[in-house]
């Protein structure tokens, strides 16, 4: 997601094209989270990225991928390498440094418990920001509360796998030549490979060769669309508290469902 503060600019460096994310004021570890985010996906060898070319407190230069028209089979590459990057696991939940999902600080200490991890660290920041934000009531909360205590009803054991953490249909990039990327990549970790797909799912959806390709190398839970709105909770509470009451109704429809 990217937020509203930042400028992000087309233009040359050294001789390359790149583009030039510029965020004035932006917290002094939110451009090296994205750096730190984007090495770390390069490393998976999965899907493509940017290369970072420059990293300064208030600006970040990466490698321009262009914007083309998807190649006849970006989807089956794009499944194809998401499940990849998904077999990545982790002995723990977390990062080895907290990130930003948008503009918003993502706490991402290790964490031995999946459950705790998405409890502790996704949903309970998120609920009390909203609250002290006036955006939920205290019934609200508290729903958000019995979902977190429910958890491990609710969600099956999985392993701590790669995630990209912010990935909606803007996030996965079409370069100039055809292929799928990856980008913006601040909220870097490891965590539940659902919540991923489910958020794939939040605001608009891959076609059917998507999921077709990251099925048959991934082998999903078929059933995880059941999930699906536990995982977007978190997004649908940290877009209410970015950008207000209009992503409510959809935060208490999760709530009355499972809370």
């Amino acid at each position: 997601m990217m937020t509203g503060r930042q400028q992000l600019q087309h233009t040359t460096y050294r001789n390359l094209a790149v583009v030039v994310k510029r965020w004035p004021g932006a917290p002094s570890d939110f451009f090296s989270a994205e750096a730190t985010g984007l090495a770390t996906l390069a490393a998976a060898g999965a899907l493509r990225v940017p290369r970072v070319l420059a990293l300064e407190p208030e600006r970040l230069v990466l490698e321009d991928l262009g914007e083309g028209t998807p190649k006849e089979k970006f989807w089956t590459l794009a499944g194809e390498g998401l499940a990849a990057q998904h077999a990545l696991h982790n002995a723990r939940f977390g990062f080895k440094r907290d990130g930003y999902c948008g503009p918003t600080p993502q706490s991402n200490p290790w964490t031995e418990d999946g459950w705790a991890f998405f409890a502790e660290h996704r949903l309970h920041p998120q609920a009390r920001r909203a609250r002290d934000g006036g955006h939920l009531a205290p019934d609200d909360v508290d729903a958000v509360e019995r979902i977190c205590a429910r958890l491990r009803d609710l969600v099956p054991a999985q392993p701590a796998s790669l995630l990209h953490g912010d990935l909606w249909m803007g996030n996965l990039h079409c370069c100039a030549d055809g292929t799928p990327a990856l980008i913006d990549a601040g909220a870097v970790h490891f965590g539940w490979a659902e919540s991923e797909l489910a958020m794939l799912t939040l605001f608009g959806a891959p076609p059917d060769a998507f999921w077709r390709a990251y099925d048959a190398a991934a082998k999903p839970a078929p059933d995880w669309r059941e999930r699906a709105p536990i995982y977007n909770l978190y997004h649908l509470l940290n877009h209410l508290n970015l950008f207000g009451a209009s992503y409510q109704a959809g935060v208490r429809e999760v709530l009355q469902r499972f809370g």
